[in-house]
């Protein structure tokens, strides 16, 4: 029992310790969030960033607090990152060296003086260090509901409660989640495709106001439109924006060839044409069948265990297995033996006309399919169809 309570009284004297060896702003100091535009030579990039500064000349302060840092190194990164438990964490960094990096990649930033007293900086202050601790660092990452914007969006709250008051009248769209991606992504058109195809109906839902702000640009805009309260008196919460830096405009006209809808218009025409001589020559091409169908069930199968045995709330309940069907694997190989049993025939019947179906009702579906996949789905009707129609023959 003696050790129990001198432990405690140690803890105790570290804490307080810990306490009276906080900086205490001078009347100097200023809170700034950061804004930093979007670049799009990396996917993760393309949706810009968020910081918070704080700078304190008489203190020798000019430090960057950013919620968007990960180790590669962490135990199990990839296994965690596949089943949605990635770590990020806050960190800092020196602001010079950070404007460097970011103006040096011709990223845009801007910064928002927050309008605080100096009781309120201080507190803030004193939150970012004690999310600091390495008990309190770490959080589980989301791409919309809890990352390196909303974090400083929550962080107000956390610290000032219902002092601060958020008005997203500003907000005249309706866009919903998938939507307000895409805005981001019309240079990245492989990327745009890859988060369509593995994210469900969970980013087709509207998004409110706040919810916007898991963007940085919204974060910017959020927090101009927010107000602080004090004695019944509001406030803006921004006192002004500094424009620290600003992009350079950059030839960004993409008139590759190698876009996701023009390669996979390119593959129907040429599956197309194969289907009409098939159909002349009497001639079976189950080694292509068979490829196309076994690699769309594993991509089906990938989706469904996404949807299923992993934490990424945003995978679930994705319709784009109704044309990538975990079961296409099996038929796919059964196509590979010398006979195949009658179901199989009817099953690839049923699947011409469901794709056929699914293409005629895809603008209507609660989930927005990516359109460069229609000549996918129509492929997978064409060659269901052929694969029937060449056995009843037999």
């Amino acid at each position: 029992m003696r050790l129990k309570k001198i432990g405690l009284v140690l803890t105790m004297l570290f804490v307080a310790c810990q306490l009276s060896a906080q900086v205490k702003l001078s009347d100097k100091a200023e809170i700034l969030v950061l804004t930093l535009g979007p670049a799009q030579t990396e996917l993760y990039s393309a949706f810009g960033h968020s910081a918070i500064r704080v700078y304190d000349p008489e203190n020798k302060i000019d430090r960057i607090y950013n919620y968007g840092v990960f180790d590669f190194n962490q135990p199990n990164f990839y296994l965690n990152f596949a089943r949605g438990f990635l770590n990020y964490k806050l960190d800092t960094v020196d602001y010079p060296r950070f404007k460097y990096v970011y103006m040096y990649y011709n990223r845009s930033i801007h910064e928002q003086v927050l309008n605080f007293d100096q009781e309120e900086k201080q507190n803030f202050f004193d939150f970012l260090e004690w999310n600091m601790l390495p008990e309190n660092q770490y959080y589980y990452y989301d791409y919309f509901y809890d990352n390196c914007a909303t974090r400083i969006r929550d962080a107000l709250v956390n610290v000032f409660k219902n002092k601060i008051e958020f008005d997203g009248s500003y907000i005249e769209t309706d866009y919903t989640i998938r939507q307000l991606t895409d805005l981001y992504l019309k240079e990245q058109p492989w990327g745009d495709l890859g988060i369509d195809l593995c994210l469900g109906l969970p980013m087709d839902v509207s998004a409110t106001p706040y919810m916007y702000m898991y963007l940085p640009d919204y974060i910017e805009s959020g927090l101009n439109n927010a107000k602080i309260i004090r004695d019944g008196v509001a406030s803006p919460l921004v006192r002004k924006t500094l424009v620290t830096y600003e992009s350079k405009s950059e030839n960004t006209s993409d008139n590759s060839l190698f876009t996701p809808q023009k390669i996979f218009w390119t593959l129907f025409v040429i599956v197309a044409i194969l289907s009409y001589v098939q159909y002349g020559k009497q001639k079976t091409f189950n080694r292509l069948d068979a490829t196309l169908f076994i690699i769309i069930g594993l991509l089906g199968t990938f989706l469904f265990l996404l949807w299923t045995v992993t934490d990424h709330h945003a995978a679930a309940s994705n319709m784009n297995i109704l044309w990538a069907f975990p079961l296409h694997l099996i038929t796919g190989m059964l196509l590979l033996k010398k006979s195949t049993p009658k179901w199989v025939n009817k099953y690839f019947l049923l699947t011409s006309f469901f794709m056929a179906a699914l293409v005629l009702f895809w603008m209507f579906l609660p989930q927005m399919l990516h359109y460069s996949l229609i000549p996918i789905v129509l492929i997978l009707g064409l060659r269901g169809f052929m694969i029937w129609k060449m056995s009843s023959k037999k």
